[in-house]
C-alpha cells in the first residue's frame, strides 16, 4: 500500500482546495500556471494490474441527480476515487452495491434516484473523503459478506483503514467537523451496534455528539446538511435508547432537532373542542400539546400529503420530544392517562414510520415494556372502555406481533371489544380514527389482521408479524439497516 491515501495534487492539497485530479495537470494549476505533483497518480491514468491495490471510480451525477453513462466492469468511463487496500474489481462491485442497492436501503424513505440523498449528497462527498468512501464501501461489504457466509475479511479490512483514516481526520479540527467525518462516525456506531458491539457504538456516538457541539449544535448541522443531521440524531437515539439531543420549541426557536412546518401550524388546534375525547383533558400538559398538534398534523396531511422525508423528520422529533419529558422512574408521578398516551403516540410514531433508515427494534421493544407498565396502572382506576382504549391496546398489538407481550395485548383486547359490542374491523377503525390516525397505503392492513384475529371466528390466523424492524444481534442483516 502507498504512504499515502491522498488524491488531490500537493498544491491544491496544500492550499486545502478542491482538486479535479486533471492529467497531466489539474484545471486549478494549470490556471494558476504553477507546478502539479501527484502523490498518487489519479485513476485516469492507465489502470494498475489485477489483483494489486488500486481505486477506481464512477460516472458522477448530471444536473437532475441521476448515475448517467455508468458500466459496470467498464474502466474507460471511470474518474477518479479514494484508493483502498481491496482489488479493483471487488472495489467496483461494492460500489455498484450501494450505489444500486445500499443507497436505498440506508435511506428508502426517498426512493428516487434524482433527490435520494445518498446519490446526491453521500456519495460525491465520498469520493473526495477517503475516510467516508472506506465506510460506504464497509455497509455495501457486511451486506456482500452476511449473504456470502465466508467471513468477514474484507470488511474488517476496511473497518481497520476506516478507524485509521478518521482518527487522522478527527486530530485535525478544520477536519473533524466536516460533514464527511460526522456521516462517517455515526455510520460506524450503526455498524458496531447491529454487531452488537454496544461499547464501541456508545464511544462512537460520544465522539459525533462533540463534533455537533463544535458546529454550533443539530440544527446548525441541518443548516448545511439535512442528511447529517437526521442520521446523527437518529441513530444516537436508536443506539443509546434515549435522546441525545434537545428539540426546538413549537416556534422553533432553539439549537435543538427542529419541527416540521405543519407543527407550528397545529398551534391553532389547541383552542378546538375535545369534548369526543373526554380523557385528553387529564392528560399533562407537555403530552397533551404534542397530541393536539399531531393530530392537527395527521388531518392536515389527508387534504395535502407531505413527503416521506418530512414524515421521517417528524418522526425523529415527536419521538425526542415525548422521550425527553418522560422521567426515567417506575414511580413517577405522572397519571397513568398521559404516559399511556406518552408511549402510544412514540409506538404509533414508529408503526407509520416503518422499518426504514435503520432498525429501531431494540428501543421499540424498550418502549412496549414501558406502554404494557403504564396500561397495567390505568387499569387499576376505575374507567369505562371507549375509543381512546380500542386505539391504545391496537398499538400495543401491531408494536408487540412476535414479542413475549402480544399475547397480554391481544388478550385485553379481546376483552374490550367484547364490552363495547365491536364486531367487526370498521367498527375498531371507525374508534381508531376518531383518537389519532394517519392514512397510510398499508394503514390500515397493519391493524385490521390483528383485530379480524380478535373479532373473527377461532380458526382465524394468528396475523402475520409486522415488520419492526432486525435485532442488532441476529437477523438476516445486523449491519443496523434493512
Amino acid at each position: 500500500m502507498r504512504q499515502t491515501l491522498r488524491r488531490s495534487c500537493a498544491a491544491c492539497a496544500k492550499s486545502k482546495h478542491s482538486c479535479d485530479l486533471g492529467t497531466p495537470r489539474c484545471s486549478r494549476c494549470i490556471k494558476r500556471k504553477v507546478h502539479c505533483v501527484y502523490a498518487n497518480v489519479p485513476l485516469t491514468a492507465p489502470p494498475a494490474a489485477p489483483g494489486r491495490e488500486n481505486g477506481g471510480s464512477i460516472r458522477p451525477l448530471d444536473g437532475s441527480g441521476t448515475l448517467t453513462g455508468y458500466r459496470f466492469g467498464s474502466l474507460d468511463p471511470f474518474d477518479s476515487y479514494p484508493q483502498t487496500r481491496l482489488p479493483r474489481e471487488h472495489v467496483q462491485r461494492l460500489i455498484h452495491s450501494f450505489l444500486h442497492k445500499i443507497a436505498f436501503q440506508y435511506y428508502p424513505l426517498d426512493l428516487s434516484t434524482t433527490s435520494n440523498p445518498f446519490l446526491i449528497s453521500w456519495w460525491p462527498l465520498a469520493l473526495g473523503d477517503p475516510a467516508l468512501f472506506h465506510v460506504s464501501l464497509q455497509t455495501a461489504c457486511l451486506d456482500e459478506e452476511l449473504l456470502a457466509q465466508k467471513g468477514f475479511q474484507s470488511s474488517e479490512l476496511l473497518m481497520a483503514d476506516s478507524v485509521a483514516l478518521l482518527r487522522r481526520k478527527v486530530e485535525d479540527t478544520s477536519l473533524a467537523v466536516q460533514d464527511g467525518t460526522m456521516n462517517s462516525v455515526i455510520t460506524l456506531a450503526a455498524i458496531e451496534f447491529g454487531k452488537g458491539n454496544i461499547k464501541v457504538s456508545e464511544m462512537h456516538i460520544d465522539g459525533v455528539k462533540r463534533l455537533v457541539t463544535m458546529r454550533g449544535g443539530i440544527n446548525s448541522v441541518r443548516q448545511t446538511s439535512p442528511l447529517t443531521a437526521r442520521m446523527v440524531s437518529w441513530v444516537s437515539m436508536l443506539v443509546m435508547g434515549h435522546p441525545q439531543f434537545e428539540t426546538q420549541n413549537d416556534m422553533g426557536i432553539g439549537d435543538g432537532i427542529p419541527p416540521i412546518p405543519e407543527w407550528q401550524l397545529g398551534s391553532t388546534a389547541l383552542h378546538r373542542d375535545f369534548s369526543d375525547l373526554s380523557s385528553i383533558i387529564d392528560v399533562d400538559h407537555a403530552v397533551q400539546n404534542v397530541f393536539i398538534r399531531l393530530r392537527s398534523v395527521f388531518q392536515r396531511a389527508q387534504r395535502i400529503p407531505f413527503p416521506t422525508t418530512r414524515l421521517h423528520d417528524l418522526t425523529c422529533f415527536v419521538v425526542h420530544r415525548l422521550l425527553l419529558s418522560a422521567s426515567d422512574t417506575a414511580n413517577d408521578q405522572s397519571s397513568p392517562i398521559t404516559e399511556c398516551i406518552r408511549y402510544a403516540i412514540i409506538l404509533y410514531m414508529f408503526i407509520v414510520h416503518g422499518t426504514t433508515y435503520y432498525s429501531h427494534t431494540v428501543i421499540l421493544n424498550t418502549i412496549v415494556t414501558r406502554f404494557m407498565e403504564h396500561l397495567k396502572r390505568l387499569e387499576s382506576t376505575p374507567r369505562v372502555y371507549d375509543s381512546l382504549n380500542v386505539w391504545l391496546l391496537g398499538i400495543g398489538m401491531v408494536s408487540s406481533t412476535g414479542t413475549i407481550h402480544y399475547q397480554w395485548f391481544k388478550e385485553r383486547a379481546r376483552d374490550m371489544a367484547a364490552s363495547l359490542q365491536l364486531s367487526n374491523w370498521n367498527d375498531a377503525l371507525i374508534c381508531v380514527k376518531s383518537v389519532l390516525w394517519l392514512e397510510t397505503l398499508q394503514g390500515e392492513d397493519i391493524f385490521r389482521s390483528h383485530w379480524d384475529a380478535i373479532l373473527s371466528a377461532p380458526s382465524q390466523p394468528e396475523p402475520l408479524d409486522f415488520p419492526v424492524g432486525i435485532s442488532p444481534n441476529g437477523g438476516s442483516t445486523s449491519i443496523g439497516f434493512l
